[in-house]
């Protein structure tokens, strides 16, 4: 077995390994990850306090932390607080919800020429049996709760992580064998924050950009829980493509619970396309511009792999944890035909490498 094929059949099997513990420790590692990511969107947005005209450059750096931190929290409160809200309002219209979809199976079964008219009766019997209500409200509540302790524990990482970036650097220094190899680590460590913090916090921006038009959409045709939607809206733009499908869908098949006309379901469904081609095709790209250089397929590829093994933690996360992978791998000859494959254009100019073509 030659050397080079030697490593490859190493490099796989750890990978399998590293893939193995990430899966089974998912329950440690996503809090963690999570905590970096709010880090890295607080960076961000400190930066882009930076950029404001005339008062951006004369702020003091503790100042715009305190800001960027402040209207973080002020976002995560007002979601939980929503999801909270609307909690009872979903629980006390559940009925209803519940008669509205009996209706629409009873007409599509009008349409299917069906000799007996569907009840809930029939329905529970032939294909929910187990249904037990008291427990998927319960099991909702302990979703519920899980959530708010998750983001509790995020946030707790989070604020020993940005208390420990001041002296992160030296402890790169220190790491390193050399003053080259610190350096280049240095290098690197500083293209991954500049590119996945300024995606993170412009991708946040973005989302508090699309969710508030889509409330104004929804709450326009008098759409229940449009501030819920408006967050889960905002939350499903860090998903590429699918979060797009989804923002979508959810609205409007709750539109069609609610109204069950042709007119309003259309309005809701073509306002929201709308909005999400406008922002996804037109503003994000003007923001974004090519500064992640991933391919397309790499992106959806990503999202099924650390879908797989994270679950919709996962999904979220896909994108920011391909960069840092490419930019990683970019670094190493033996890699660095992977990152080519996963970018964009196939050149790369990460970490201070030369653009490999």
């Amino acid at each position: 077995m030659s050397d080079r094929l030697q490593a490859s059949v190493c490099v796989v099997v750890l990978l399998l390994i590293v893939g193995w513990v990430l899966y089974i420790g998912r329950a440690v590692f996503v809090p963690i990850v999570l905590g970096i990511i709010a880090v890295y969107v607080i960076v961000g947005f400190t930066r882009l306090l930076e950029r404001i005209p005339v008062v951006g450059a004369r702020m003091p750096t503790q100042l715009r932390y305190a800001l960027s931190v402040f209207v973080i929290a002020a976002g995560i409160f007002l979601a939980v607080d929503m999801l909270v809200a609307n909690y009872d309002g979903l629980i006390a219209l559940a009925p209803r919800y519940q008669e509205s979809v009996l209706a629409l199976i009873q007409k599509v079964a009008v349409l299917l020429h069906v000799e007996s008219e569907p009840t809930w009766d029939s329905l529970r019997r032939d294909m929910l049996a187990q249904f037990n209500v008291q427990a998927l409200v319960a099991s909702m509540l302990a979703s519920l709760s899980s959530m708010i302790v998750n983001i509790f524990v995020v946030v707790l990482y989070a604020s020993f992580l940005l208390i420990e970036q001041r002296t992160f650097s030296e402890k790169l220094t220190n790491m390193a064998a050399n003053s080259s190899n610190a350096e280049r680590i240095k290098s690197v460590v500083t293209d991954i924050n500049r590119r996945i913090g300024a995606y993170l916090a412009l991708k946040t921006l973005l989302g508090v950009v699309l969710g508030g038009i889509s409330w104004g959409a929804m709450r326009s045709v008098g759409l229940e829980f449009a501030g819920l939607w408006a967050v889960l809206i905002a939350l499903l733009n860090y998903v590429p493509y699918i979060g797009s499908v989804l923002s979508i869908v959810f609205p409007t098949l709750m539109s069609v619970l609610q109204f069950g006309e042709v007119n309003e379901v259309l309005i809701v469904l073509v306002s929201l396309s709308a909005i999400q081609f406008v922002i996804g095709n037109i503003l994000d790209p003007y923001l974004m511009g090519n500064s992640l250089n991933l391919s397309p397929f790499a992106i959806l590829a990503s999202m099924a792999v650390w879908s797989a093994i994270w679950g919709v933690s996962g999904a979220f996360l896909a994108v920011p944890i391909t960069v840092i992978v490419i930019i990683i791998f970019s670094e190493f000859e033996m890699t660095r035909p992977v990152a080519i494959l996963l970018s964009k254009n196939g050149r790369l100019t990460y970490g201070g490498s030369s653009p490999a073509v």
